[in-house]
């Protein structure tokens, strides 16, 4: 089995100047210009792996961003948004999500071929892996019309979605008009091409404590499905736009990630565009934060553990100048208690009643950040009330924030009392210069609840904008139309307006040199402003998306 795939192997994100020059052995897969991915075999894996390999090296995990209904859509709602005279022409759209359901007549042309230009399945070995990539299966546009003339469509090309998220957000940005459904995407003219990933491997759900069926997503697959759009963009010498509707709360939510450290530096170059979801963890109470500045400097918060949370995880990232540790009481009152922090530890703490165990990875030297951060991770704990206690070690004023897992991956029962929604926008949405997207109601102008908010850790200003993003018109697989709500609907809102400045910028040769950065500026400076507000703010970022404004 290709080792990318092999559960017996660790997949490591670790940097190519480690790699001897030109060293790319068949142990080491390549991601970028900066990091490669080691596969490491390790016999009797255990939760204490993270602790005698550091926490950066693991891959982060991502969750979807957007809620799939099949009410029938209001079509009304967005007809104010749509222009006629950009329809993304020339453009390709780079989606990396759940698939496509290529057979779905959003994604064809008007004699009935397809408007999709290649699909990566990460998940399908029976056919033949992308030139440069050693695992999934690649269909082209001639595979794909092929198919489409066939009485039996899935068995030459066998790519479904069966979730229907990656259709959802492909339709959005680049459905074609049908009249008798009144919809169509925000710029129908474009061309698709779709990475349908992989799940993350169960190994790396063990490490995290991720129940081994809720669905998620490795960074490192995600890297390798940008690193495969990049490729069939430059070979059509055409514009790209990459939509990333996904997200993780791990990390010290400051865009110093590998994945937003790779997309802040593609969206500085021309022709490439990257348009993120915010995430939509503002409403869940998963995020805590306290500046303790008066003796005794110590801060204590309740965290709710739900009942059909058995495995879960918690990371404590302080602000540099302080160094922290952590006490824990279970809801029977036993004690956890950590002052030890190393650069890379693992200690286990079995509790003497039911099954509970919890380890604290207390790590004063994060590798990508070089700030401490403490990870705890919970396997079978009784529900209720946790009480957690973080102390300064120097005896001085700290201030820290704290995160539980995104999306599926726990269930609303699990969340802090005292919870924060502020600092909520989930990576790669903390990344520098990409164009991270807010939603809001288009229906009455109100802010998503839910919608993750600003800023990042360390004050950056995220979001940049807000776009429509309730109940938004898309299509669904086995050819049905439905709504898709959150920030990976607005997201694709804002893709579809990208590509629309791309379009006018290099193909109407308006700009050549366009870049993601400049495009993004150009969105932000002609977002709608409230006068009610101040702006840029933590909510709305800039503004909302107003592409008459710009035309």
């Amino acid at each position: 089995m290709n080792k990318i795939l092999d559960n017996d192997y660790y997949d490591f994100i670790i940097s190519n100047t480690l790699i001897p020059s030109n060293d790319f052995s068949e142990n080491v897969t390549k991601l970028n210009s900066d990091y490669s991915l080691l596969h490491l075999a390790k016999k009797n894996m255990q939760a204490c792996d993270l602790g005698l390999h550091p926490y950066e090296n693991f891959p982060s995990v991502f969750t979807l961003t957007s809620n799939i209904s099949t009410d029938p859509p209001d079509y009304a709602a967005l007809a104010d948004q749509l222009l006629s005279n950009y329809m993304g022409l020339g453009i390709v759209i780079g989606i990396i999500d759940t698939g496509i359901d290529y057979s779905h007549p959003a994604f064809q042309n008007h004699d009935g071929t397809t408007r999709i230009l290649s699909i990566w399945d990460q998940t399908d070995q029976t056919g033949k892996p992308p030139s440069g990539f050693a695992f999934g299966s690649e269909y082209t546009k001639n595979h794909i019309n092929t198919a489409l003339r066939s009485p039996l469509p899935f068995n030459i090309v066998p790519e479904v979605d069966t979730i229907g998220h990656g259709t959802a957000i492909s339709s959005i940005i680049s459905g074609s008009h049908n009249e008798e459904n009144s919809f169509m995407g925000i710029v129908p003219q474009s061309k698709l091409a779709v990475v349908k990933l992989k799940e993350a491997k169960d190994n790396l759900k063990q490490i995290y404590f991720i129940p081994k069926d809720s669905l998620c997503y490795q960074e490192s697959d995600i890297m390798l499905g940008i690193q495969y759009l990049l490729g069939v963009a430059e070979q059509l010498n055409r514009p790209l736009i990459l939509c990333i509707c996904m997200g993780s709360s791990q990390g010290g939510h400051d865009g110093r990630g590998p994945l937003s450290s790779y997309l802040d530096q593609l969206t500085r170059q021309p022709r490439i565009g990257t348009v993120i979801a915010a995430g939509n963890e503002a409403a869940l109470k998963r995020h805590y934060y306290c500046y303790s500045h008066t003796p005794p400097y110590y801060s204590s918060f309740d965290l709710k553990v739900g009942t059909e949370d058995r495995m879960f995880s918690m990371e404590i990232w302080p602000f540099p100048a302080g160094r922290i540790t952590l006490e824990l009481y279970s809801p029977d009152c036993e004690i956890v208690s950590s002052h030890y922090t190393s650069i890379n530890t693992c200690q286990t703490f079995n509790l003497l009643q039911g099954q509970s165990s919890v380890l604290i990875n207390n790590i004063i030297l994060e590798g990508s950040t070089g700030d401490q951060m403490i990870l705890v991770r919970f396997n079978n704990p009784l529900p209720g009330i946790w009480h957690c206690r973080v102390k300064s070690e120097g005896n001085e004023p700290f201030s820290f924030h704290c995160w539980l897992p995104s999306g599926n991956l726990i269930t609303t029962d699990t969340c802090f009392y005292q919870s924060d929604p502020n600092t909520t926008i989930t990576a790669p949405g903390d990344a520098r210069v990409p164009l991270t997207v807010a939603a809001y109601n288009q229906l009455d102008n109100c802010f998503l609840e839910e919608s993750g908010r600003g800023f990042s850790r360390f004050g950056e200003i995220v979001p940049d904008v807000s776009a429509p993003g309730f109940k938004i018109p898309c299509a669904l697989p086995e050819n049905r139309y439905g709504t898709l709500t959150g920030t990976g609907a607005a997201a694709a809102h804002a893709a579809g307006a990208a590509a629309m400045i791309m379009e006018w910028g290099f193909v109407r040769g308006n700009h050549t040199p366009i870049t993601g950065v400049k495009a993004n500026r150009m969105i932000i400076r002609c977002a709608r402003r409230d006068n009610a507000y101040f702006y840029p703010n933590n909510i709305w970022g800039y503004g909302r998306i107003d592409m008459h404004h710009f035309f």
